[in-house]
């Protein structure tokens, strides 16, 4: 996935009500960009941090600018669009990067499934008939003096109702794939962030038993080249 128009630089003051933040451009100018990101974004937003920002030419656009990657506090690069990471799987599926899932003739996305209104980022049609459920979360934390990404980074109760609907498709005999999509540089091995939400590791260890399969794969990171999905990463429990 390349960045079209190039990404432009800048410097990071603060992020706000979730959905705004306020940089320095290269050129030494206020800003006030897009924050496509929902969750705390915790060890991700360091004031005074390096940031990289799409701009669009949409008339109907307040902010024409909206964040997509930043230099975190341990010299990683981190993808903080999270709109990025199913365009993303998207392309990897489409490649066969992804080879557990490859094969399939073909890919539907945003399709309704479960018991709790749920829509599974990708439906992916098998010739034999099979159908395979995947739902892609996008991980940003890391840690200092550790290569272990952790997912999530703030309390999700539809993260957790996610890996439910999952876990009762695979009791019924249906493939079901959580894959996580990490968008963060130089990490080696994802785990689940039970300090930070404890109901969401006990069910990712619940869906786990019940026969779903937990996937992860790395992303390279480059503000000029752009980003690409490259090799699988445990997951540690």
């Amino acid at each position: 996935m390349q960045f079209d128009p190039p990404l432009k630089q800048g410097t990071l003051l603060k992020r706000y009500k979730r959905f705004f933040a306020d940089i320095l451009t290269a050129e030494g100018e206020p800003l006030t960009i897009h924050c496509p990101n929902t969750g705390s974004m915790l060890n991700c937003m360091s004031e005074g941090a390096r940031v990289w920002y799409s701009e669009s030419n949409d008339p109907k656009r307040k902010l024409k600018g909206t964040w997509e990657l930043v230099e975190t506090p341990q010299g990683r690069l981190a993808c903080v669009n999270t709109h990025r990471a199913n365009a993303l799987v998207q392309e990897a599926l489409e490649s066969g990067v992804i080879t557990e899932l490859a094969g399939f003739t073909q890919l539907k996305r945003e399709v309704r499934y479960g018991v709790e209104n749920s829509r599974a980022d990708f439906c992916l049609q098998f010739a034999q008939g099979d159908a395979v459920m995947v739902e892609v979360k996008s991980v940003t934390l890391g840690f200092t003096d550790s290569r272990v990404a952790a997912f999530p980074d703030a309390v999700t109760a539809r993260g957790a109702k996610h890996l439910r609907e999952l876990a009762a498709l695979a009791q019924q005999g249906q493939r079901a794939v959580q894959l996580y999509c990490v968008n963060l540089s130089d990490i080696d091995a994802v785990r689940p962030a039970s300090e930070i939400d404890p109901a969401y590791a006990q069910a990712l260890a619940e869906a786990k038993a019940c026969g779903v399969e937990v996937l992860a794969y790395a992303v390279q990171i480059d503000p000029a080249q752009g980003l690409v999905i490259s090799h699988e990463l445990p997951v540690l429990q």
